[in-house]
């Protein structure tokens, strides 16, 4: 008996000793970022971005993976297929937890991947066609009570982050109102200004210089803090909607079996680069935040988006693909 518990031991001090060793030698040669869009879009702007900042802290190459396709899937099944070393990563957003949540996938979101950090967020602006009665959000809530399902808002798509922060807000406010889904909030831009749709949700970036110009007037911001390109406009929860906070978010995981220790590593490693001046900076001229979170306090975030988008679209009645 005494020989057994001996080797057992000896096989426990070897394993953990390998653990170890593997996690010191860690990366052992490349890595790749897979990124579900083409070259250009935002999160491939944002897997480039970091790209340089992390090789500098794990001493390999990065290599940008494009893969675009089927709303992500194709991105997200090569992930999930991947070697789970540490050496396969993937720049994801919102818009993947809202696939999961209303469609179903080959992948399990929560056990075929690793959350390692949230890398950016911005948040949505809520605007209105300037002539509409409505100076406040609890004037537009008060007057589209009073003219229930009158109201049209603007998507650049169905089952849009767009459309579901909208309707999110309706079902905390009590509201009806209606959708108009566009190929791409840009599209819609005239209808707004014209007032033949009245309102929307959308990003800094495409909303600012609309406000700017006086075509749009802003409500509120979707964050919990108010935005510093617009810090005058309060945030929905400052104007009265409990609960309200929806922002558009980047982030980097791997595949579900990828060692915790391993993970960690990265997340600290990212960590680091989001605190690069110069990353920073770039992010933040489109009025975007560097946002990094250890993998557990991550994992928790994503659970309550998964819930809070899959509740959403049931009340909406939303169903199928993510445009």
């Amino acid at each position: 008996m005494k020989t057994i518990r001996q080797t057992l031991v000896v096989v426990l001090v070897l394993a953990c000793g390998a653990g170890a060793s593997f996690a010191q030698t860690f990366p052992t040669r490349p890595l790749r970022i897979i990124v579900p869009v083409v070259p250009g879009g935002g999160l491939d702007f944002i897997a480039r971005l970091l790209a340089p900042k992390l090789s500098d802290s794990l001493g390999q190459t990065i290599v940008v993976d494009n893969r675009p396709g089927a709303s992500g899937v194709i991105a997200m099944e090569l992930t999930a297929r991947a070697t789970p070393d540490g050496h396969n990563l993937m720049v994801f957003s919102a818009t993947h937890v809202i696939y999961a949540a209303i469609n179903r996938t080959s992948y399990d979101f929560f056990r075929d991947f690793a959350p390692i950090s949230q890398l950016a967020a911005s948040p949505y602006v809520f605007v209105v066609h300037p002539p509409l009665p409505a100076r406040s959000v609890a004037e537009l809530t008060g007057y589209a009570k009073a003219n229930p399902g009158k109201l049209s808002y603007a998507s650049s798509g169905v089952a849009s982050l767009q459309q579901l922060a909208m309707e999110y807000y309706a079902s905390l406010a009590g509201i009806q109102v209606i959708h108009v889904p566009f190929k791409g909030i840009g599209g819609a831009i005239p209808d707004l200004a014209s007032g033949r749709i009245h309102m929307t949700m959308s990003s800094m970036t495409s909303m600012l210089p609309h406000i700017r110009a006086g075509t749009l007037r802003p409500l509120a911001v979707t964050s919990a803090q108010r935005a510093k390109t617009l810090p005058d406009v309060p945030t929905m929860i400052e104007a009265g909607v409990a609960g309200f906070e929806v922002t558009q978010w980047t982030a980097l995981h791997a595949p579900g079996a990828t060692p915790r220790r391993i993970v960690e590593r990265l997340s600290a490693d990212v960590a680091k680069a989001l605190r690069d001046p110069d990353v920073v900076k770039r992010l933040a001229a489109d009025g975007t935040d560097a946002v990094s979170s250890p993998p557990k306090a991550f994992a928790t975030f994503l659970r309550v988006e998964h819930a809070k988008w899959t509740k959403t679209a049931k009340l909406a009645g939303v169903s199928g693909s993510v445009r």
